[in-house]
């Protein structure tokens, strides 16, 4: 049963890493001006998901507003990355 328990940890770790990496391809990529393409469409397809809900959770409770950073996709970094640390202990 540990080592079950271990696996789907390790898998879980991993699908969490390729989520950071493609948020931080995404903030790189919104620095340069660009025609959408394909392939940013999939980065916003795979990490809108985690982003959209805190965004959310901002826009009801009315924080950040007119905030020059998107803060919904810098706080959803950083949580994603606890969980990453938290797991990987």
């Amino acid at each position: 049963m540990a080592q079950v328990i271990y696996v789907i940890k390790n898998v879980v770790v991993l699908f969490l890493s390729a989520v950071e990496l493609a948020m931080l391809a995404r903030a790189v990529l919104s620095w340069i001006p660009m025609e959408p393409n394909k392939y940013i469409d999939l980065l916003h397809t795979f990490t809108e998901p985690f982003i959209a809900p805190v965004r959310q959770l901002f826009y009801k409770m009315n924080w950040f507003r007119g905030f020059p950073i998107d803060m919904s996709f810098l706080v959803s970094y950083m949580l994603i990355s606890a969980v990453v640390m938290m797991l990987s202990r």
